[in-house]
């Protein structure tokens, strides 16, 4: 295969993940974009509670977003009835983990004041917490269906579950927030109600998709709704590294965010607007990310490590393009974008000053997350998640530890702190760039034991 045809396989099944992680960050953006007509009380208290709630789910999300690369490695291997019965495995863990998902909904909303987060914020995160943690099952049960569409190719009905739920979510959210339409006005609680019912009706969008009369007779659906031991002893070994990482690394990263949120009102929200505009940077990176991981996953199964090489190639051609360029407008118009959230309080000049010296790290850490990014999808599109996880958790852990002397100990300035992140976020890229192109992942022995139920 060429050079451009590869890209052009990239970009086919890369372009609609990216649009539907897009959506997601346009209901998130526009979520915090609400909450800050509010106070800047309500954009912190969204971005620490909506943190929390993904620091809950985190776990089980990366073990069951892991389903893509199995589902991508059974599909290159050409065992299709198999690729189903990866989702009806996710599925039985989904619904095995709501227990501890609703104890952490009942119990996990006093963590913020134990944070010293400051009083106005305390009420409001615990609210939007407790309703994204009641609808948690569900978030998990629509990201196992992406994955296996994802996982097949079919990455088009990921984009339409997606855009059609933000759809739904942004004028059902400004409804709720605002209390419009002869409804009562719900403040932070509506922002979230409007996110549960969106990941609801995505969910039966897939379905329609997934019960297709064509797709049930080619998959052999049937016969895939059952648990199966082999795949799912496959599943737990590889997703498994993956879900411990995602929980550890967002373990670090949401201490670290409520330690910074200690500093105070305008230091939380300023943060809540700078990874408001790292959100548009990065999730729709995350498409590329589960593209590459998708093909590779699928060259792993079908025994091509040659366009394996040519698709992580032109991986890293499209991310350093996109990253770049955005890179560029963040620098020159970071006052403006911060601006974009003033509601006119008196704190807003202090929160611009701080968010536009905010924006210079970030975009600084841009074509880091970039580069972990490709080679991230790549290592566990090959099943090398136990570097991954090894790796990942040990610089963050490091990173959180700085975070403890620089904000507790020594009581430093934020600017200190955040550019500890950024320092963080470049070594991690060195080492996975390092891990890739040292190559021991692509050892055949090694890729037959991933294969191996």
């Amino acid at each position: 295969m060429r050079p451009e045809s590869t890209m052009r396989e990239l970009l086919r099944l890369s372009l609609p993940i990216v649009v539907s992680q897009g959506a997601f960050a346009v209901m998130v953006f526009t979520d915090r974009l609400f909450m800050s007509f509010l106070s800047p009380a309500h954009i912190a208290a969204a971005l620490g509670g909506g943190v929390a709630s993904f620091f809950c789910m985190s776990l089980f999300l990366g073990l069951i977003s892991y389903g893509n690369a199995l589902v991508a490695q059974y599909y290159g291997a050409g065992q299709l009835q198999k690729c189903p019965r990866v989702t009806s495995q996710a599925v039985i863990l989904s619904l095995a983990s709501s227990p501890l998902l609703l104890i952490a909904a009942l119990w996990g909303g006093d963590v913020f004041a134990l944070m010293g987060h400051d009083p106005r914020q305390v009420p409001l995160e615990r609210a939007y917490f407790q309703v994204l943690m009641a609808g948690s099952v569900f978030t998990l049960i629509k990201v196992a269906l992406a994955s296996y569409f994802s996982g097949i190719g079919m990455t088009r009905v990921v984009m339409v579950a997606d855009v059609l739920g933000t759809a739904l979510n942004v004028p059902l959210t400004w409804v709720l927030v605002f209390g419009k339409l002869g409804l009562p006005a719900l403040g932070i609680v509506g922002a979230a109600l409007g996110s549960v019912v969106s990941v609801l009706f995505s969910i039966l969008v897939f379905l329609y998709f997934y019960c297709g009369r064509e797709h049930r007779r080619r998959f052999d659906l049937a016969q895939s709704l059952r648990f199966d031991r082999g795949i799912m002893r496959r599943y737990l070994r590889l997703g498994l590294p993956s879900g411990l990482e995602n929980f550890m690394n967002t373990a670090t990263f949401n201490v670290f965010l409520l330690l910074f949120q200690s500093y105070g009102v305008v230091q939380g929200a300023a943060m809540a607007i700078v990874f408001n505009w790292d959100m548009l940077s990065f999730i729709p990176m995350v498409g590329l990310n589960i593209g590459v991981m998708s093909l590779i996953g699928r060259f792993v199964g079908a025994g091509d490590m040659a366009r394996a090489n040519k698709t992580i190639s032109a991986g890293f051609v499209l991310a350093f393009a996109y990253s770049g360029s955005l890179a560029l407008l963040f620098l020159c118009g970071r006052y403006e974008l911060v601006a974009l959230f003033d509601n006119g309080g008196e704190d807003f000049s202090q929160i611009l000053e701080l968010g536009a010296k905010m924006m210079l790290g970030l975009v600084t850490y841009m074509l880091a997350d970039a580069t972990m990014l490709i080679a991230g999808g790549a290592l566990r599109g090959a099943g090398d998640t136990r570097w991954i996880l090894l790796t990942s958790v040990s610089v963050h852990g490091l990173m959180l530890l700085a975070q403890y002397l620089v904000i507790v100990v020594y009581r430093l300035g934020p600017m200190t702190s955040w550019w500890v992140f950024v320092a963080m976020l470049i070594v991690l890229a060195l080492l996975y760039l390092g891990r890739l192109l040292r190559g021991s992942w692509r050892d055949p022995q090694r890729l037959a034991r991933v294969m191996h139920e």
